[in-house]
């Protein structure tokens, strides 16, 4: 017998994000949007995160709206606003929440975050009974997605995040570029790239010719300060043109001769309400010891939030769409919870929904760059790394100026 209805007629899912963007938010939203709207849904949007749902509510309709997925960010805004009770604000703000959700008639909540946004959609999940399903975001892509890459008979445990491909490419060609102005100079250049707690997005700098690497899960004391220094100098005198582009993370453990201690290095003391504060400015750090340690001339370049920005590339688009593709089937079996994530790495053409599955939401956590992409002793991302890359990244594409100019003699 046909039915006139849809299968969620008359309910209503909404979207929010939280904590920092990325560029693949939008197409986030909009796909995840596009498939509640078949089923039925009638579909919301929450305004700046958690934080819509306190007060009286900051809530758009989506539903029959235009939504443009390509365009970076997110529309619906964003904001590091813990509903839970944290050291910056003691108060519980979950009543809130719950006032608002039952005024505005939500009976399905997808929070499009992090570790953070998402970890406190688990314990509404689990304190309050409400139905949340989860989806993944970072640029940093530290998520435990359970994302297993095979590589030479191996099964690599790796991440996979929306966010990260755009974000990497952005990161790729940004160190490509800078390999002109540091070869103009003979100069080494270290990048400085977001990665509070993880190297994943810092590696991605590999393969717009980026060379050594420093990353958070491996800290520089001194005896491998030393070891370092001594690394750069013997890969920039082997390099044929005399440059280098040194990637690093934001969030490197970074030896101080004047404390003696290993620590980060801190752009403001200021922490968010989930507790996190703000890196910046070590490879300023680290390029002033360099010139002074080697002689060699050496300059600081922040990416800071250039690689969050911009449209979403087009591996971000169909991953997007293909985790959305796994909440049709949580909704379906209203399996709430769980956030889809991709099961196995692969080639833009394999992202399908049955290379997908769904993971508890509170076994999410944080993912470190695993030990078989980073060589500790070379301070190299390997070739196990590369390979990886090669299934989400555009290829990259190395302009050089070739020359070898002869030497007049007087």
């Amino acid at each position: 017998m046909r039915s006139e209805n849809k299968i969620f007629q008359g309910k209503t899912l909404a979207i929010l994000s939280g904590g920092g963007d990325t560029p693949a938010i939008n197409s986030s939203i909009e796909a995840v949007r596009n498939r509640a709207s078949m089923l039925g849904y009638k579909v919301y949007g929450v305004l700046q995160g958690w934080k819509g749902l306190l007060g009286d509510g900051n809530i758009v309709d989506l539903t029959h709206q235009p939504y443009d997925g390509y365009y970076g960010g997110t529309a619906l805004r964003s904001s590091r606003t813990n509903p839970f009770p944290s050291k910056k604000n003691p108060e519980s703000r979950v009543p809130q929440v719950l006032r608002n959700l039952q005024k505005y008639k939500i009976d399905v909540l997808v929070t499009i975050g992090g570790d953070d946004t998402n970890g406190a959609a688990k314990r509404l999940f689990e304190t309050e009974g409400i139905p949340v399903i989860g989806f993944p975001k970072t640029i940093d892509n530290d998520l435990r997605t359970r994302t297993l890459h095979r590589y030479n008979g191996k099964d690599i445990e790796a991440v996979l995040c929306p966010g990260f491909p755009s974000a990497g490419n952005a990161i790729m060609e940004m160190t490509a570029n800078l390999r002109t102005t540091a070869e103009s100079h003979s100069r080494i250049l270290v990048l400085e790239v977001m990665g509070r707690d993880a190297g994943w997005l810092t590696g991605t700098a590999m393969f717009g010719g980026g060379s050594l690497g420093l990353i958070p899960e491996f800290e520089i004391t001194e005896a491998r300060k030393e070891v370092f220094f001594e690394t750069v100098k013997e890969a920039y005198m082997n390099s044929k043109k005399k440059c280098l582009v040194i990637p690093v993370s934001e969030g490197i453990r970074w030896f101080d001769e004047k404390t003696g201690k290993v620590d980060v290095v801190y752009a403001s003391s200021e922490v968010d309400e989930y507790g996190h504060p703000r890196f910046g400015g070590v490879s300023g750090v680290v390029a002033s010891e360099i010139s002074a340690r080697l002689g060699i001339e050496a300059r600081a370049q922040i990416t800071g939030y250039y690689a969050r920005s911009g449209h979403c590339r087009h591996y971000d688009r169909r991953l997007t769409s293909t985790l959305a593709d796994k909440v049709v089937d949580l909704l379906l079996r209203e399996d709430y919870g769980h956030m889809p994530v991709i099961s196995r790495i692969v080639p833009h053409v394999e992202l399908e929904e049955f290379n997908t599955t769904s993971i508890d939401m509170g076994a999410v956590g944080n993912k470190p760059l695993s030990e078989d992409y980073y060589d500790i002793n070379k301070f190299r991302f390997t070739e196990a790394y590369a390979d990886f890359l090669t299934n989400i990244l555009d290829k990259p594409v190395f302009e050089e100026f070739k020359y070898d100019f002869p030497v007049v003699l007087p």
